[in-house]
């Protein structure tokens, strides 16, 4: 062997060493803030959400896990000019979902990775509207329908066990009886523990 082949050898090596001190971690906790485009009635323009998401995954291998995700969204509602004289009430809605996850590119520093989530999507859109509730003001009605999303996920690794995210997503609810897909992203910090 070359002294050459032996250098690419020991580097080689040293990459993969690096990798799996990285990824052989059993657990992925994720806290961040949330931004969706959301439509919140059938003739209602998009309102912007902010929020929060927590998650937490556990890995199966280096590279398949299964994420349980929460997060709540918080936004106004521009309802237009009417008769209430009640043009911005404050909505807000809650999700919770699970699914599987799957790197399918690991270097020592970053990553990226797919995932699908299903699970529950519960909505408080009457809350501000002063008795009248939502649908008197063109909005959804408040109730629980399905949610579903599926997102590319971007991690930057300062450390094995710390890294920073950031999700492009797409969330489907059924709200109003109506499939909608809702885009935004999702970002924050990954605490890793836990050793295979």
């Amino acid at each position: 062997m070359t002294v050459q082949a032996r250098i690419r050898q020991r580097r080689a090596q040293r990459r993969a060493a690096a990798i799996h001190d990285t990824y052989d971690h059993l657990y992925e906790a994720f806290s961040g803030m949330s931004y969706l485009r959301f439509s919140p009635g059938p003739s209602l323009q998009r309102t912007t959400f902010y929020g929060w998401d927590d998650g937490v995954t556990r890995y199966r291998t280096e590279r398949f896990g299964i994420t349980f995700d929460a997060r709540g969204s918080y936004g106004i509602a521009y309802t237009g000019p009417n008769p209430y004289n009640l043009t911005r009430p404050k909505i807000s809605m809650y999700n919770l979902m699970a699914g599987p996850s799957y790197r399918f590119y690991i270097v020592p520093k970053f990553s990226i990775s797919g995932r699908v989530l299903g699970g529950v999507s519960i909505s408080d859109f009457s809350g501000d509207t002063n008795g009248l509730g939502s649908t008197t003001l063109g909005i959804w009605p408040d109730g629980t329908t399905y949610a579903a999303g599926g997102g590319i996920v971007g991690q930057y690794n300062p450390s094995p066990g710390l890294s920073l995210r950031l999700s492009g997503e797409d969330l489907a609810t059924g709200f109003g009886s109506t499939t909608q897909n809702s885009f935004g992203f999702t970002g924050g910090f990954v605490y890793r523990f836990g050793k295979m």
